[in-house]
Formats: C-alpha cells, structure tokens, sequence
C-alpha cells in the first residue's frame, strides 16, 4: 500500500489537526459563555455546573495539545482516544444547545 513521505505526513497533520484544536477550542468557549449566562430550566444545577467544568477540564487538556504540536512544529499526532471523548463533549454540548433553543422557541 503506498505510504505517504514524511512531510506529506505532516502537511496532512497540520491541515487536519490543527484546524481540529481550533475547533474544539471555539466550540467549548462558545458552550461555557452560553452556560455561565443563564441556568437552564431542562437542566439540575448540578447538571450545569458538571457540564462546565468538564467543558473546562476539556478546554485545558485542548489548549496543552496544541501548545505542544506548535512547539512540535506539527510533528506530533494526537490518539483517537484522546480525541474522541473532546469529540462527544462537543455532540453533547451540541444537544444542550439545540433543546435550549427548542424550549426558548416554544416560549
């Protein structure tokens, strides 16, 4: 099977990954400043206040990745497994904001 060369490799991680980090990064800045507004009448406060600080947590361990691939100069990858659990973090934060707007509509 053809294998790409080495800084093929990296262009691909750098055009892949990095936009990745940003993403994640915009997604659990715009949840945690639509979460720190309001509490949510669909959801405990306990439920809130988890969902932030593992939002936090996440925006943390994001900003430490991509500090150390820019300090790698894109020669380091990311696991699956570390970027699927960021992954489900945004679905979910994607779902609060869709039944949030889906109640406020309704009012």
């Amino acid at each position: 099977m053809f294998s790409p060369e080495p800084a093929n490799e990296k262009q691909l991680l750098k055009a892949v990954l990095a936009p990745l980090l940003d993403d994640f990064l915009y997604w659990f800045d715009l949840s945690l400043t639509a979460l720190e507004k309001k509490s949510l009448s669909f959801m405990a406060p306990g439920e809130q206040e988890d969902l932030i600080a593992r939002i936090r947590q996440a925006q943390g361990e994001v900003m430490a990745t991509k500090s150390l691939f820019q300090a790698m100069d894109g020669n380091a990858g990311v696991d699956v497994q570390v970027l699927m659990p960021w992954h489900q973090l945004v679905s979910e934060c994607w779902q609060v904001a869709q039944k949030r707007r889906q109640l406020e509509g309704e009012a």
